[in-house]
């Protein structure tokens, strides 16, 4: 059986390790091996991981361990120089120019990896003594983060490289007790032991859960492991005379060469195993138990044959994993048979090939090969596909023999993994931005956003993101939003989610403001009718409102006109005033009685209720468009009117496209700004020109300041052509310097 070489405390020296590591590799390789090693030590000197383990003597056990492993020289440079890039700053250029690209790249990928520790301290070590809330929290993050301590790697020895500096950091402790350690068991059960599961590497898989298993219960470990103990005399002479016998049996059939021996037992999964069935010590069937490894899959088969002939089968105790493998790819024949004496005895039956697969995993086929491509690529690349399915892993328990099939390459490109400065994992859509993590971490924090810095150092708001970085938001005290976020051409927003955040604030924005504009009007409006006592909820609810906020938006949007405001006041029966309004003659007066030529038109719909919106005062041949209201028609808009375009983004389906009819007559309201230099009868000249131009004015306000006068007309006008005709010749009045359209 394989078994992977301890640490480097059971080495006789330095010499010997190296001898050690350099096991299986070629006189260049082995320079290579001395040279790391060398500069390794230059660096590290006596400088000590967060475990208080020497960062010289934790490379060395790593790699001690890929040896065991069978993993190549570059695998076992990474491991000596896991930690170069921690205290050099330009380390990875120095490894890359000194042990090559391959080296560097494997190095740059630990370093990465190791930068996730704040994670898994944070969301993986917690008691299970935790609240409901923060344990649906830590599995949540448990899934990403297995998901995204795959995503960072581009190539898998990286994990395999990973879970060796895991083992070795709980081999410390083993002789080096520390209260950290807990904290690391829970975590390494949680990700790394699942993770050497579903790679197949079983030797690291076993020592990882029995280690963490005695730092999390201790009391337990021992007791398993004294009830071990007690009768091991008793159990290996059992095991001695069963595999004699057993050997015999295989020759007589003509299976010659297979090896039986006992297995080693895992304390951990006995414990698993009592837990899961609750049952005794006693009733585990695999505390003794035999493996037996044969040359070719027909004598896996006939070797059960034979166990079953020569013992008794325990019921439900069978499973085949050569016919149906696990979900790992393990594959082997498990048996539990009862012995005349009543004891139980566990076998288990594979090929050379399978138990290779069993005891080393994918590490065992992990080879990069040079030259021509050999006819075993495609067994080799579908490996490969097999490996990037653990993207999508579930639970410990989830066997499908299907991975490989239902497997979409798309899982790993179109999510990204990135870190708060706390070292909580989110996961983003690939191109996200740093103002799309902002607001995945929270609403207020993306309003809020000003700058950020990506791995420390300062990046624009429009840089796309990338797995396995950690983001920090610099974020203002308070404010919102640039309205250039939403320009799709700048790039500041990649997610669905950030977009409507930043318009829902404008929105709200906006609301705001038409709250208080509408607030403004009916307040104007009740002084005007002596009525400043009245109950604005009791008005609001007279017209139909749940809250005087609504009435006030209703105004502002022109929903609800002073009339009806009037009506309310009055307490006359609403209903009956808006019966009466519709029988009186429209406004808008027209000489055909064909409603798709004339006055406005509502695209798929006839005859339908209508009314010019107060907020921008369309005037033909204005662009508009219209939005149904509740209740009063359809608002009709210009095109570029804001509250129209804030309407839009918070209610999109209740757009409806208008336009104006070919004959429209009557007069519409539009709003004249005149800025000018004050002096003495200016507004007397303004008003003559609004006078001789036929212009209705329906209300002034007017305001003086410093020498500058700046007036507002809200004026009736049959169309755009005599507004524009009116605004040119108000230009023409002394000391103006400006007329627009509001």
């Amino acid at each position: 059986m394989v078994s992977v070489t301890h640490s480097v405390a059971a080495q006789s020296g330095i010499e010997h390790t190296l001898q050690t590591l350099c096991a299986g590799l070629s006189p260049e390789e082995s320079e290579r091996i001395g040279r790391a090693a060398e500069f390794a030590q230059s660096i590290y000197g006596d400088r000590t991981l967060g475990s208080g383990e020497g960062v010289w003597h934790h490379a060395q056990g790593m790699a001690l361990i890929l040896v065991g492993l069978r993993l190549d020289v570059d695998c076992r440079l990474a491991a000596l120089l896991f930690a170069v890039p921690t205290y050099d700053e330009h380390g990875l250029e120095h490894i890359e120019k000194r042990f090559g690209a391959a080296t560097a790249h494997l190095v740059g990928g630990i370093s990465r990896l190791n930068r996730m520790r704040p994670i898994t301290r944070g969301f993986v070590a917690h008691s299970p003594e935790s609240g409901q809330e923060n344990l649906a929290e830590m599995k949540a993050q448990i899934e990403i983060l297995r998901k995204m301590f795959l995503a960072v790697v581009e190539d898998i020895r990286v994990v395999l490289l990973r879970l060796a500096s895991r083992t070795q950091t709980l081999r410390h402790y083993a002789d080096n007790p520390d209260e950290l350690r807990v904290q690391v068991a829970r975590e390494t059960l949680e990700l790394y032991s699942p993770l050497a599961n579903r790679l197949g590497v079983w030797e690291l898989k076993w020592e990882l859960e029995d280690l963490s298993f005695r730092f999390l219960h201790p009391d337990t470990y021992k007791k398993v492991a004294k009830q071990l103990d007690e009768k091991r005399a008793e159990r290996e002479q059992f095991i001695a005379d069963a595999v004699e016998r057993l050997k015999r049996e295989l020759e007589a059939v003509g299976i010659q060469g297979a090896e039986v021996y006992g297995r080693p037992k895992h304390i951990y999964s006995i414990w698993n195993k009592m837990r899961k069935k609750g049952v005794e010590f006693s009733e585990v069937y695999d505390v003794r138990a035999l493996r037996v490894i044969v040359d070719e899959l027909k004598d896996c088969y006939t070797a059960l044959g034979i166990v079953h002939n020569m013992w008794s089968p325990i019921p439900k105790e069978f499973d085949d994993y050569i016919s149906n493998p696990k979900g790992n790819n393990y594959r082997s024949l498990h048996t539990a048979v009862s012995c005349p004496d009543g004891r139980s005895l566990e076998v288990q039956i594979r090929t050379r090939e399978m138990h290779k697969h069993a005891e080393l995993g994918v590490a065992a086929h992990w080879r990069y090969k040079e030259g021509a491509k050999s006819s075993a690529d495609a067994t080799y690349d579908e490996k490969i596909a097999w490996l990037r399915q653990l993207l999508v892993w579930k639970d410990e328990v989830s066997d499908s023999s299907d991975w490989v099939k239902n497997y979409k390459e798309a899982a790993l490109d179109e999510t990204i993994y990135v870190m708060t400065p706390q070292g909580r994992v989110v996961d983003l859509p690939r191109g996200a931005t740093p103002i799309d993590f902002a607001y995945r971490v929270h609403t207020d924090l993306g309003h809020r956003c000003r700058g950020a810095k990506v791995d420390g150092v300062l990046v624009t708001l429009n840089t796309q993101l990338e797995t396995g970085q950690r983001v920090e938001i610099i974020a203002a005290k308070q404010g919102g939003p640039s309205r250039d976020w939403l320009n799709a051409s700048l790039g500041y927003l990649f997610t669905h989610r950030g977009r409507a955040k930043v318009r829902q604030w404008f929105a709200s924005m906006a609301l705001d403001q038409s709250v208080a504009d509408g607030r403004a009007i009916v307040n104007r409006e009740l002084q005007r009718m002596g009525e400043t006592g009245f109950k604005l909820d009791e008005l609001a609810s007279r017209l139909g409102f749940a809250k005087s906020e609504d009435m006030f938006i209703a105004v502002a949007r022109a929903e609800l006109n002073m009339r009806q405001l009037q009506t309310a006041v009055r307490g006359v029966d609403a209903q009956a005033e808006e019966e009466k309004l519709a029988a009186e003659p429209p406004v808008r007066k027209r000489k055909s009685t064909d409603d798709s030529e004339k006055g406005i038109l509502i695209v798929g719909v006839d005859k339908l209720l209508t009314q010019l919106a107060g907020c921008c005062k369309p005037a033909p041949p204005d662009p508009i468009v219209g939005f149904v209201t509740r209740g009063k028609g359809v608002s009709i808009h210009r095109a570029d009117c804001p509250n129209f375009a804030n309407m839009e983004a918070m209610q999109p389906e209740r757009v409806i496209e208008t336009a104006w009819g070919i004959e429209t007559e009557g007069v519409f309201a539009v709003d004249i700004v005149v800025d000018a230099i004050d002096r003495q009868g200016l507004l007397r000249d303004v008003s003559e020109v609004l006078t001789k131009e036929k212009i209705n004015v329906t209300a002034v306000s007017t305001q003086s300041k410093q020498g500058a006068a700046h007036m507002r007309f809200t004026g009736e006008v049959k169309n755009l052509a005599q507004l524009k005709h009116t605004l040119a010749a108000l230009h023409d009045v002394q000391g103006v310097v400006g007329a627009r359209r509001a």
